[in-house]
Formats: structure tokens, C-alpha cells, sequence
């Protein structure tokens, strides 16, 4: 039996990625879709989006759903969440969930209380090359992780970027609205936890029309075993590369017996092994298309896969985001997470 689905928000064009993925699969159906912002509703109109209702509240009264999917602002995102799980709704959502600690705390407890399951569209892992990296690095290549550098620079495309990123309130930072994407991969990828925010800042670089607007975005995180991470993901990279440099999520990774590198714009996992001469390069097998919908799937069932997206890790994840995210803004570390 399909299960059903209801959306809400269409602020971010994430969420669309998620609806057209929906409406091609048996096992989903697409029973509502809800969109407050009237101008938003007008730039919706040409799209393959039905949208049924303008009214939230009204949504979750009058529609028989299991799921709400969420992709409104992320300053919204918590109160909208909250609202659907206290109507025994599961919830799927864009990263990131939310933007207050106190939004996940109140998420987790109704998660906890009703046993109903939170999604979130993290398909960093489901790409090829990191599937490829999460096995390599389980073999044994790198040997005891030390050190993991990442680089997860956007652009910014002022003018194209919905407008409401720079309204006070509903963005949220720069760490949780980007890092969330490592922060989740690093635990899978490497078996290591993410233990401390060792340092942390997110601060006005350049982008001086809105200097409330975090485009610079940095972090050094202490791992479980004592090793080091080392992240930038500010939104600098230059508008007329887009996504295409080749910093775009590289993950460097050091270890006891190796080092590895891939990132998400090559078909190659570069192995660098201790006391072998030769670069070995390792294709990059293909990605896991839907993967986070399909750890969904199994979470609402109750068959949870261990190294999938299952609810406990995307609330670990948006925890800790968030956590690293507070710790920049009021430069209070090192932070024990």
C-alpha cells in the first residue's frame, strides 16, 4: 500500500526534487500540497506542483495523511514539524529541520512519545562517490582515522537565491543550513563520533548589502578518538563556476595507513596508501538513487537499516549542526557535544 503524503512549503526548491521523486513512485502518493505564500503559489503555477491548499492548519484538519513533507523556510520548518507530529503525522523534511535547539528538542520528545519517524533530505551519502569512500574506508584503506578535512563551498546567486535568506529570522546560519550535510556523512563514512566543537565561525565576508547574512562559514570538530575535522562552507565560491569547482564536497581524509580523497563532482576515489608507490584510483560506483527515501520507508515500517538515514541519526545530525551553529554565533568554545 502506498503511503501517503501531504506537502508543505515550497519556499526552497529542494522540496520540489522530493515531489517529482514522489509522483513517479508505486509506493507514495501525493494527497495534498499546501503553500501560504501567495506569491510563491503564483511561481508555482506553471510547475508539474498541485497545490491544494493555502491554509496549513486547514491541510492538516482535512487530509487523511501519514506523512508531512516540509520545504517553507527554515526558520518555519520546526513550527510547521511540530505541528504535524502533535497530529500524529510522520515528518519528512529539506535540511534543515529547523532552526532552535528548543524546535528539536520539542521534535525529538513528540518523535519519542507518538513513535512516529523524522526524515530528512540528506543525499550527500547516496552519491556515488561516497558510497564508494563509506566502503573503502570500512576495508580498512586509511587504517585509524586522524584527521578529515571537507570543503562544502556554495554560491551565493544573489538575485536567483529566494529573497527570504536574507530576512532576519528566517535563514538561521550558514553551519546548520550546510554543514549538517558532513556532519551526517562523517559518523557513516568513517565509524568515528563527532564529540566537540573545537572552534567555529560564521560571520559577513562580503555580501555587505545584508551584513546580518553569514557568507563565510568555518569549523574544526574534535572526534571521538581524539582525531580532527576541519570544514568550510561558506557561501563564496564565484557565481560564474556555480557547482562546478572541484572543491565542491571534497572530503580529505588521513588515517593510520593511508590517505583518501573524493568529492562530489569526480567519478574517483583517490587512495594514497602507506607504503605503496602508485596512486590507486577507484571508480566511483553508482549512486543510491532515492536512498534517503528508501531508510524513510523503512524507519515508518519499523525495520530501521543500522547505517541508513533512520530517525535517531537525522536528529543526531540536526543536533549537532545546530550545536556548532550556536557555538559560532556566540563564540563560546571549545563545546562539548
Amino acid at each position: 500500500m502506498a503511503i501517503k503524503v501531504a506537502f508543505v512549503g515550497f519556499r526552497h526548491g529542494h522540496i520540489n526534487s522530493l515531489y517529482g521523486l514522489l509522483a513517479g513512485r508505486e509506493d507514495a502518493e501525493i494527497v495534498a500540497a499546501c503553500e501560504e505564500d501567495a506569491a510563491t503559489r503564483a511561481a508555482l503555477a506553471e510547475s508539474p506542483v498541485a497545490i491544494t491548499h493555502d491554509s496549513y492548519e486547514a491541510m492538516l484538519a482535512e487530509v487523511d495523511c501519514d506523512v508531512v513533507a516540509c520545504g517553507d523556510y527554515y526558520g518555519i520548518r520546526g513550527e510547521r514539524l511540530i505541528a504535524a507530529l502533535e497530529a500524529g503525522r510522520h515528518v519528512m523534511a529539506d535540511k534543515p529541520l529547523c532552526t532552535r535547539l528548543s524546535e528539536l528538542d520539542r521534535i525529538e520528545r513528540l518523535a519519542a512519545d507518538t513513535g512516529r519517524r523524522v526524515g530528512c533530505m540528506l543525499d550527500l551519502c547516496d552519491a556515488g562517490p561516497f558510497q564508494t569512500l563509506h566502503r573503502l574506508l570500512k576495508e580498512g584503506v586509511a587504517g585509524e582515522v586522524h584527521t578529515i578535512h571537507f570543503d562544502g563551498q556554495h554560491p551565493l546567486n544573489y538575485g536567483t537565491r529566494p529573497g527570504w535568506y536574507f530576512e532576519q529570522g528566517k535563514h538561521g546560519g550558514t553551519i546548520n543550513d550546510l554543514a549538517i550535510h558532513a556532519i551526517d556523512a562523517i559518523p557513516w563514512l568513517t565509524g568515528r563520533g563527532v564529540v566537540e566543537v573545537t572552534a567555529a565561525r560564521a560571520w559577513n565576508a562580503r555580501f555587505l548589502e545584508h551584513p546580518s547574512f553569514q557568507d563565510g562559514a568555518v569549523l574544526m570538530l574534535r572526534l571521538d578518538n581524539g582525531g580532527a575535522v576541519t570544514g568550510d562552507v561558506s557561501y563564496l565560491t564565484p557565481e560564474n563556476h556555480g557547482y562546478r569547482m572541484p572543491s565542491y564536497w571534497r572530503f580529505s581524509i588521513s588515517g593510520s595507513e593511508g590517505y583518501v580523497e573524493t568529492s562530489g563532482h569526480t567519478d574517483t576515489v583517490f587512495v594514497y596508501a602507506k607504503g605503496d608507490d602508485a596512486v590507486r584510483a577507484e571508480p566511483a560506483g553508482p549512486a543510491r538513487t532515492a536512498g534517503y527515501w528508501e531508510d524513510y520507508l523503512a524507519d515508518v515500517a519499523g525495520r530501521p537499516d543500522p547505517e541508513g538515514l533512520h530517525t535517531e541519526r537525522v536528529l543526531r545530525s540536526s543536533r549537532q549542526a545546530l550545536a556548532v551553529q550556536r557555538a559560532a554565533d556566540s563564540e563560546v568554545y571549545p563545546h562539548r557535544l
